[in-house]
């Protein structure tokens, strides 16, 4: 049957009607979660321990470690924090910290809104309380995290172009910086939350940093792509463009149920480039593993009905097969 030529201007008139509206909607739909999400109390406390240690006395020792046992391990002497308190190397770190960080102003920005989405997405969630510390520069352990308190060593977050980091590696260095910290710590929440990998395999490390990828990219809606994952824009623009190419690798290559102990530092662990060993191995950046996880754990959320609980305990095999993941062509 042929609709009559007005009710045919009327249909047009609708579905024109409902494409326009459709951005506008989903703008307004985001916009009442937002809403929701920065009306979430977070009662945040955050404890200066480095600027407390900084202008302590070797008279204030006892009271220190009477105060804050969690820094004073009993397997240390008074000797060595008297030592650290006279060390005029451990002097100056605290000088350069206190400079970069002098209030908790970048903290709280930063903290505030983190804690507010995983507390919307894990209802459970308590705000822990936050200690800020240095650590000689730590830089493997710049964040612990527990579901009572969070540790931030101050000293690792200076800018990747301070001399304290002179000598260690640029892939490493470059994330060493202020706008760093929220990505970290939500990495270390979302460790909290994602079951670890029950097997070796390759496919199983890459889903379950796709996993804490993907919480990330919930709780840091702010936070570039290339930041989440500790890239650089020209990084993350790299792996965006030779995304069909890598997944071709690795399926070509039989790497994704493999088992070999050398894949994870080729592909998975940080690292100045990933080791495909072809000519592009110095254009690309390391982890690219985890990248592609987090292409297959998106793929998967969008095409089935999981809560973020669901997809924190299920095997990597199951993601994978019912991801209808298809890397994208540029």
């Amino acid at each position: 049957m042929t609709l009559k030529t007005s009710q045919t201007h009327s249909m047009m008139k609708y579905f024109i009607f409902i494409a326009l509206a459709m951005p506008f909607l989903a703008c307004e739909t985001k916009s009442e979660k937002a809403d929701e999400i920065e009306k979430i109390p977070v009662d945040l406390t955050i404890v200066r321990f480095d600027k407390t240690f900084a202008n302590a006395s070797v008279a204030d020792l006892p009271s220190l470690k009477a105060t804050y046992p969690l820094f004073f391990p009993e397997q240390y002497a008074d000797s060595i924090w008297v030592q650290r308190m006279q060390d005029t190397l451990q002097q100056q770190l605290h000088s350069e910290v206190v400079q970069r960080f002098p209030d908790n102003s970048v903290l709280e920005d930063d903290l505030t809104p983190l804690f507010q989405h995983i507390k919307y997405y894990f209802p459970q969630f308590e705000t822990p309380k936050v200690y800020t510390t240095t650590s000689d520069v730590d830089y493997r352990n710049k964040v612990i995290a527990t579901d009572s308190l969070l540790i931030i060593a101050l000293d690792t977050y200076l800018g990747e172009a301070h001399p304290f980091y002179e000598g260690i590696q640029r892939y490493t260095v470059k994330n060493m910086k202020p706008s760093q910290i929220p990505v970290d710590v939500a990495e270390a929440y979302a460790q909290r939350y994602v079951a670890p990998p029950r097997d070796r395999s390759l496919l199983s490390f890459m889903i379950y940093y796709g996993k804490i990828l993907y919480l990330k990219d919930l709780w840091l809606p702010k936070v570039s792509n290339a930041e989440k994952l500790g890239y650089t824009e020209a990084e993350y623009q790299w792996v965006e463009d030779n995304e069909v190419d890598m997944w071709r690798y690795f399926v070509e290559n039989e790497l994704l149920y493999s088992t070999d102990p050398k894949l994870p530092p080729r592909f998975i662990n940080p690292a100045p480039f990933s080791k495909f060993y072809l000519e592009i191995d110095n254009e690309s950046p390391g982890m690219t593993g985890r990248y592609l996880g987090w292409q297959i754990v998106a793929s998967y959320m969008e095409n089935n009905a999981a809560s973020l609980q669901q997809l924190s305990i299920l095997e990597a095999e199951e993601i994978f097969k019912n991801s209808k993941y298809k890397p994208k062509k540029n």
